[in-house]
């Protein structure tokens, strides 16, 4: 992200000094040569030159092609007089040569003037030339300087070269062993690391390796390090660059570099060409951009380039996007990048292994529980693991640990998670209490209700936006959740405010709502329109258009009348879950007094601690789902 030049543009603070540059340089030059002549010309008449030489005004002269040089006999008796510092300026006095005059040589002689000419060698040419072009020559630097800084240090004859990033093995050092978890994608990509080893293998029998693969999966999940250890596997040059370097300021540049760029590899072959975040230049086309936008040049070129050249050499193409949903479908038919290799979320034992990969090089406590953590991070990404591990280690030197304890891993986890506490939010004793009410509200609604997680944790310990925390578990990673699972944590999200309102009244309710409201809506919208799950619209689906890059969807894919039954439904969710709450909490009013006077007198309370306080609750038949 930018913010961290204090609002001024670096191009513009580099024409500014590039002109102040120029500007010295020419003001250096012209004081160094008048330093150099040291002298002061004023430029008098002919006549007043010949009462001079008749008033013996003049000791010496010097008779140049055009001109003479006079030196007036005051200046030189000063001059010898006075100090260094006066003579490093004099007086000359220049006057034009006029050729009719044939008396003048002996006229001076007669008056005892010393008379002196120039040998005519080209030096004062010289001279002169250099006066004016070393400043052309300086300024013409200076610009090809500016331009070079421009356009990436290339210059205006290699603006359209690639600027791929080449790493060989042994600089990479990334192999498949490096890579933790991710199994079924490290086997789709042993096949090209084989096919880079032993292609004979497979053109005796006829077959081809696809020319491109694409790694598709969310942000932070490997793509990037499963390219390079493809690269460190097979032994080959890997050609590294991303989806924006292609894009310059010139329209054509993108193009002439993806060129050069598959020159490039061919010559290196067998190699591997990685393009990360190929999504920048490899959108959907549509009618509206036209054939002049640069980024859709670029397509065009690498569509040619991957038609152009047989993999029979050994040169791959790796790309990586997590917006495949955005590719250009020429891209992704066969022939070009046609292996999709799916590089998805970590599940639990992966995500073990990738926090065992974080903490090998760490110091930490022999009772340090990673399983734990790989169970509570769920849905997490294998650089947020990373950054997990190193908030732990962070949090513990903080702390003044000599080893990271698993109280580090609890803080890391949450600060990651929510935000870190903030232990100077100040809330009074009735805040503290409405806080209390409405996180026993979800633990026991959560808790009750059969298809709902396991309660972990209650807090009421403010943290990063929130007044206090619930959390929730579940068991085991799912791949799917049921209708009764998502109407039962529409519910538990319910249960905060109709804590408040069940203990303080119908109408006073609070802010402290407002997120849960904001999750309870979009979780409900989502059931309705994408999940098929409206009890009127069951087995319905409501997608929106196709959105490309650059288009504009200007209507709705359904009419008003069923967007009215769409409110309706998502309306219908919400306030069956705000009633199926009511119904626990009413049938449990003693123990969420209970948790909440815990929750005041403790502030936290873990899942043993939860335990004694909750055993007591009821599920109520009512809020059963049929």
């Amino acid at each position: 992200g930018g913010g961290n030049n204090n609002g001024k543009d670096p191009r513009k603070q580099s024409i500014i000094i590039m002109i102040a540059a120029a500007v010295l340089s020419l003001l250096c030059i012209s004081y160094f040569t008048r330093a150099v002549s040291g002298a002061t010309t004023l430029e008098i008449p002919y006549n007043q030159f010949i009462e001079m030489v008749e008033n013996g005004k003049v000791e010496s002269v010097k008779i140049e092609s055009s001109q003479i040089e006079i030196t007036p006999v005051s200046d030189k008796k000063k001059n010898e007089n006075s100090s260094l510092l006066a003579n490093a300026v004099k007086v000359t006095y220049v006057t034009g040569k006029v050729e009719e005059d044939d008396t003048l040589t002996k006229r001076l002689l007669d008056a005892g003037i010393e008379v002196s000419g120039t040998v005519p060698d080209g030096s004062g040419v010289i001279l002169s030339l250099l006066y004016y072009i070393v400043p052309t020559l300086l300024m013409c630097g200076l610009l090809s300087l500016l331009f070079r800084k421009m356009t990436g240090g290339g210059g205006a004859f290699s603006m359209g070269k690639s600027n791929a990033k080449v790493y060989v093995q042994r600089e990479t050092g990334i192999t498949f062993r490096d890579v933790a978890g991710e199994d079924e994608a490290k086997e789709s990509l042993q096949e090209v690391v084989d096919f880079l080893h032993n292609p004979g293998k497979y053109v005796k029998i006829g077959a081809k390796l696809p020319k491109g693969a694409l790694l598709v999966g969310p942000p932070g999940t490997g793509k990037t390090m499963l390219a390079k250890a493809v690269a460190g596997e097979a032994k080959v040059p890997f050609f590294s660059l991303a989806g924006s370097d292609f894009i310059e300021l010139y329209v054509g540049v993108g193009a002439s570099r993806v060129r050069d760029l598959f020159k490039e590899a061919e010559k290196n072959a067998p190699c591997i060409i990685f393009i990360d975040e190929i999504d920048a230049v490899a959108h959907k086309r549509d009618a509206r951009g036209g054939a002049g936008r640069e980024d859709e040049q670029t397509l065009n070129q690498i569509l040619v380039e991957m038609d152009g050249f047989d993999n029979d050499s050994g040169v791959i193409v790796i790309a990586a996007t997590n917006r495949v949903d955005m590719l250009d479908k020429a891209l992704l038919r066969p022939g070009r990048f046609d292996r999709h290799i799916n590089v998805a979320l970590p599940e639990r034992k992966d995500r073990l292994e990738i926090l065992e990969v974080h903490f090998k090089n760490k110091p930490k406590q022999k009772d340090i529980n990673l399983d734990a953590l790989a169970a509570k991070t769920a849905g997490s990404s294998g650089a947020d693991l990373a950054n997990i591990a190193n908030e732990a280690a962070i949090t513990a030197a903080r702390e003044g640990h000599k080893e990271i304890t698993n109280n580090d891993l609890t803080e890391a986890f949450e600060r990651v998670a929510i935000g870190p506490e903030r232990k100077s939010k100040a809330m009074n004793d009735h805040e503290r209490k409405v806080t209390a009410y409405h996180e026993a509200g979800h633990a026991i609604v959560g808790h009750v209700l059969p298809d709902s997680d396991p309660v972990h944790k209650v807090t009421i310990i403010p943290r990063g936006r929130t007044g206090g925390v619930t959390w929730f578990l579940p068991p085991e990673d799912r791949s799917y959740k049921s209708i009764y699972e998502l109407k039962d944590i529409l519910a538990r999200a319910m249960g905060g405010r109709i804590a408040e309102k069940l203990t303080f009244g119908s109408e006073a309710v609070t802010t402290g709502a407002s997120s849960d409201l904001k999750n309870v809506a979009e979780l409900s919208k989502s059931m309705v329109v994408e999940e098929g799950m409206g009890k009127d619209t069951r087995n319905l689906v409501f997608p929106e258009g196709d959105t490309g890059y650059y288009t504009i969807a200007t209507a709705k894919p359904y009419s008003e009348k069923t967007a009215e039954l769409i409110d309706q439904e998502i309306r219908n969710l919400s306030d069956e879950a705000a009633r199926r709450a009511e119904i626990v909490l009413s049938e449990n009013k003693t123990t969420l007094k209970k948790l909440a006077e815990a929750l005041l007198e403790h502030e936290t309370l873990e899942e043993k601690e939860l335990e004694p306080i909750l055993k007591d609750t009821r599920l109520p038949a009512a809020v059963k789902l049929h």
